[in-house]
Order: C-alpha cells, then sequence, then structure tokens
C-alpha cells in the first residue's frame, strides 16, 4: 500500500512541474550549445528562475523520499542549469585569443629567467660542440646520431654539402630529408625536456645542452668546408623559431624542478602546482612555436633559396616572437 502511494505522490509531484523543467531542459540546451550571450532577456531570466525552481523542488523531492530516477533526473538538470547559469561563459575563441594577447606573454615575462637558463643551456652545448669538433672531429659521430647526420660526416666535402642546400629540387634533398627528421627530434626533445624538467631540473638541462652539442658539431663541420654563411641561412629560417621553443620548454620544465627544490614556504605540491600555471603555458607556446616552425620548414625553405634573405626571414621572424613577448599584454595607461 505504501509504495502505491509512494507513486502516486511521485507521479503528482511530477506532473505539477514537469512543465517547467521541460522548459529549462530546453533554455540549458541552448546555453549549451549557443551560449547566454546568443540568449535573450527574457529566456535568460527564465533560465535563472527556473533553475531556482528546480533546486526548490529537488530538495522537497530528497525530503519526501521520491522515487531514485526522478532524483537523479533533478540532480542531473540542475548541475547543467547550475553551470550555465554561474559558470564562466567563455569560448574556446575567447580563451585562446585573450592567452595570445595576455597570459601567454605575461607567463614569458615571470618566467625570463628559467627561460634564460634554457638558452644559455643551448649556447653552452653549441659552443662545447663546436670547440670539440675541431679538438677531434670523431667527436662529430659522438654527439650526432646516424639517423641525423644523414650521411654527412667529416669525409663529405664541401660540394656535398652545398648540393644539399641548394638543391633545385627541395623535396628531393637529403637535407630536406634532415630537415624533416631535425623536426620531430627537436619536437620529441621539447617534449621531454619540459616533462622530465619536474625531476629536479637536471634531465632538461642535460637534454637541452645535448641538442646544443649535436647543432654546434653540425655547424662546426659546415665551418671547416667554409660554407657556415650557406647553413646559417638554411638553419635561420626556421631553426629561430624551432631552437627557441627547445628552450622556451627546457624553462618551463625548470620552473617546475625548481618548485620542488625550493618549494619555500609551500609544500612541494603546493609550489608545483603554483609554478605549473606559468611553466603550462610556456609548454603551450613552445608548441604554438613548432607548428610554425614546421610550417617554415615545410614552405619557405624551400621556397627561398637566397642566404641573405633566409637569414632576414629567419631572424625577422625571431624578432616578431620577442615583440610579442616583451609588448603584448602589458596594461595601457
Amino acid at each position: 500500500m505504501d509504495t502505491n502511494l509512494d507513486l502516486i505522490r511521485s507521479a503528482r509531484f511530477r506532473a505539477e512541474r514537469e512543465a517547467d523543467w521541460r522548459r529549462l531542459e530546453a533554455l540549458v540546451t541552448q546555453a549549451e550549445t549557443r551560449g547566454l550571450a546568443q540568449m535573450s532577456f527574457k529566456e535568460a531570466r527564465d533560465l535563472a528562475g527556473l533553475y531556482r525552481r528546480a533546486t526548490t523542488a529537488l530538495s522537497i523531492a530528497r525530503e519526501i523520499s521520491l522515487d531514485r530516477a526522478l532524483l537523479r533526473y533533478l540532480e542531473a538538470l540542475t548541475a547543467r542549469a547550475y553551470l550555465s547559469v554561474y559558470a564562466p561563459q567563455e569560448r574556446v575563441g575567447g580563451l585562446l585569443r585573450r592567452f595570445l594577447t595576455a597570459s601567454g606573454p605575461q607567463a614569458m615575462r615571470r618566467s625570463w629567467h628559467f627561460i634564460l637558463i634554457g638558452f644559455l643551456c643551448m649556447g653552452l652545448g653549441s659552443l662545447a660542440g663546436y670547440l670539440l669538433y675541431f679538438e677531434n672531429t670523431d667527436w662529430y659521430h659522438v654527439f650526432m646520431p646516424p639517423s641525423l647526420a644523414g650521411g654527412r660526416g667529416p669525409d663529405s666535402s664541401a660540394e656535398q654539402l652545398l648540393r644539399s642546400i641548394y638543391d633545385s629540387d627541395p623535396s628531393s634533398s637529403g637535407l630536406a630529408a634532415f630537415a624533416t627528421f631535425l623536426f620531430s627530434h627537436n619536437t620529441r626533445i621539447a617534449i621531454f625536456v619540459f616533462g622530465l624538467g619536474a625531476f629536479l631540473c637536471f634531465p632538461a638541462i642535460l637534454l637541452t645542452f645535448y641538442n646544443g652539442l649535436t647543432l654546434g658539431a653540425f655547424f662546426a663541420l659546415h665551418v671547416d668546408r667554409g660554407i657556415a654563411w650557406d647553413l646559417a641561412g638554411w638553419l635561420s629560417i626556421h631553426g629561430v623559431t624551432e631552437l627557441s621553443a627547445i628552450c622556451i620548454a627546457c624553462g618551463g620544465g625548470v620552473q617546475l624542478g625548481a618548485a620542488v627544490l625550493f618549494p619555500g614556504q609551500n609544500s612541494r605540491s603546493e609550489a608545483l602546482r603554483l609554478a605549473g600555471a606559468d611553466a603550462v603555458k610556456l609548454a603551450i607556446i613552445a608548441a604554438i612555436m613548432l607548428v610554425a616552425a614546421a610550417l617554415l620548414e615545410g614552405f619557405a625553405r624551400q621556397l627561398v633559396q637566397d642566404p641573405v634573405t633566409r637569414l632576414i626571414t629567419g631572424w625577422g621572424i625571431g624578432a616578431m616572437w620577442l615583440a610579442w613577448f616583451v609588448f603584448a599584454g602589458r596594461a595601457r595607461s
């Protein structure tokens, strides 16, 4: 008998309010798909009012122990309505625009000393690789994996190297294959230096330094053949962006590692959480730069053959990145 009464009471409770719930469900779906900004004043007012009625109905339903199916429906509906009414209403485009115009560059400026460590690691590695090559050319094979060398080494002549740099058909050039492999290699390095940075900074620093060793040895090979200018142009057009992305990713990793090593007044987990807010933004910026480097490597490097133009293009784009990091997101007076 009690079960029948509960069913009757539940059916009556639902029948008295179901029209409002259906209306609320339609408004919530509209807010989720189109956004509150596209709703009329009446629709937005009804959404807020019906949400309050639904929460009151949920409280009553819990008090009088109505059937579980009705409770689950009301709980799901009020949760969706709460997010529609109170959650920040910002689309992906707005988040991306805010990141590019403010929060991303601001994170770069706050983390400049960590990013500087990344550039120092890359620079010192390049210098070490360059000097060690001229001390003994066998170091080239130590630093340069065969898959990256592509058959180029101390035995290669200047003519062979130049043919690769200025091949009339870049798609068939061995150096074009090298560039593609180098990009994928550098992308993996960027991911590793960021992800491993939390392990007390050392892996991130070591990997960035190793990447510099490879670059320094490869550049020394071309200096030794008297064609450093040609390689500088070839590397600049996409390497300025690509290698900077690795250094920025290293800076983010070092920032995480420094939070673990030097948490200050916070616990290590709390310090890591706080540092992660900017470190993740550095990783996103590095990813954006790697995508840009891929486009430059795939199109601009093949279309532009003059070394001076390549240098101007590569370093000009680097200057644009720097201007974005320095000036974007500053408060206007």
